[in-house]
């Protein structure tokens, strides 16, 4: 692990904003070094930990609890993923080289550790045949609403259940489940090519597109504790099925802030057009809305992925290289992989809704990998709530004594329900 920390990994630390971490630099606390830019500055790790330490002691518990669910202090050990001087790599391997070359099939394989050959053999996964139904079911609704009911159906829990101690038995099961999330998404069959020829052919994109899809999947594997993946993480904990770790992955990912961003790009883009872009991102911006798919908080010089797949695309769409370069020069922040993913499915003219598909279907690996890794530290992820609510009127009963008013009135009556008359007042408080 890097020796030293860029801005924004240094203010995660501590709990603070960038602007608080540069009076912290102004007023001799820390000391700041030139970065990668001459716009960055990095700062050592063991600088930053020795400020933390110092915030740490006699702060409350709930200022604590807070900074480090918020982009804070590392909960978990894990050896899957690193994000480190704005890069990005899987078990020590850079995901640019591996997306220059790997397949996903060889990249699951890698994080999941297991034999590739094992995990994608030449025996397909087998699909209920209400699947078929489902499909005509749900029309042309987008992945992200129905990529989880259709998964849910297809997948059972058999292969990837906790007692499954068969190793081959488990790395195939992990297969078909990538495979079968596959076929969800293009409503196929669940097949044995490999995952990105399948997309290429169920989408009519060539060799050509196949390519940059097997480039987006790859880099889309896995970034670390994202919500999608920490959720899978304590899913598996409490020794659930593989199945159901991907399933909690799919509904963390589903949300506005997580995955479905790729949902708001869309609108974006389709609100800003190809004329007065300029103009209308400031309008944008002047009542308070964000341009989504614009900075990463982990990729403060931008995001690697988005660079690496905007650069296979931005050459032909002229006009779509002028709305980035715009809202680069309003807000000082970089595409995500949210807008390259949007910019990919528009370029290959993909169903609306195949970017959120492809994100969800590269970081399927990613979540078993964790539930994988979840598993072998053998503890159930259950931390503890900072209670803001109100306080019992008579505070902690002791032993033998009768309980207060504000403990017997939450008892049944012989009816079995509750009558509100005899709960405070507070108690219905809606929020």
């Amino acid at each position: 692990m890097s020796n030293y920390l860029n801005s924004t990994e240094a203010a995660a630390r501590l709990g603070v904003s960038r602007q608080t971490l540069y009076a912290y630099v102004s007023r001799g606390l820390l000391h700041a070094e030139p970065g990668a830019t001459a716009r960055e500055s990095r700062y050592f790790a063991a600088d930053v930990e020795r400020v933390a330490a110092q915030r740490a002691h006699g702060r409350k518990p709930k200022e604590v609890a807070k900074a480090a669910l918020n982009w804070g202090a590392p909960v978990l050990e894990s050896s899957i993923t690193l994000i480190d001087g704005g890069r990005l790599f899987y078990r020590g391997v850079d995901a640019l080289s591996l997306a220059e070359h790997a397949s996903l099939e060889e990249v699951a394989a890698g994080l999941w550790q297991c034999d590739r050959r094992t995990a994608f053999g030449p025996h397909g996964a087998a699909s209920p045949a209400v699947l078929r139904a489902l499909f005509r079911h749900y029309g042309d609704q987008r992945a992200e609403e129905v990529l989880l009911p259709l998964f849910a159906v297809a997948s059972d829990d058999a292969s990837t259940a906790i007692w499954q101690k068969a190793v081959e038995r488990q790395a195939q099961g992990c297969g078909d489940l990538v495979r079968i999330l596959a076929a969800c998404l293009l409503r196929t069959r669940p097949d044995t090519s490999p995952i990105h020829v399948q997309c290429a052919r169920a989408w009519g994109v060539g060799r050509a597109g196949g390519e940059l899809i097997r480039m987006a999947l790859v880099l889309c594997a896995d970034h670390e504790l994202n919500a999608s993946s920490f959720t899978s993480r304590c899913v598996a904990s409490t020794d659930a099925s593989l199945r159901a770790v991907v399933i909690a992955g799919l509904a963390g990912l589903s949300g506005g802030r997580h995955g479905a961003t790729t949902g708001r790009v869309e609108a974006l883009w389709d609100e800003l057009g190809t004329r007065d872009v300029d103009r209308k991102m400031r309008e944008r911006l002047s009542r308070g809305d964000d341009l989504p798919g614009f900075g990463h908080t982990l990729y403060p010089d931008g995001d690697p992925r988005a660079s690496y797949l905007l650069s296979q695309i931005l050459p032909r769409h002229s006009p779509w290289a002028a709305m980035i370069d715009a809202g680069i020069t309003l807000t000082g922040q970089k595409p995500s992989v949210d807008f390259a993913l949007v910019a990919l499915r528009r370029h290959l003219r993909l169903p609306v809704g195949a970017a959120f598909g492809l994100f969800a279907l590269g970081r399927s690996i990613g979540w078993i990998a964790h539930g994988l890794e979840q598993r072998e530290q053998h503890h159930l992820i259950r931390p503890r709530a900072v209670y803001i609510g109100p306080q019992p009127e008579d505070g902690q009963a002791e032993p033998g004594r009768p309980r207060s008013r504000a403990r017997s009135a939450g008892r049944q009556t012989q009816q079995g329900s509750v009558p509100k008359g005899d709960l405070p007042a507070g108690f219905f408080k809606t929020r």
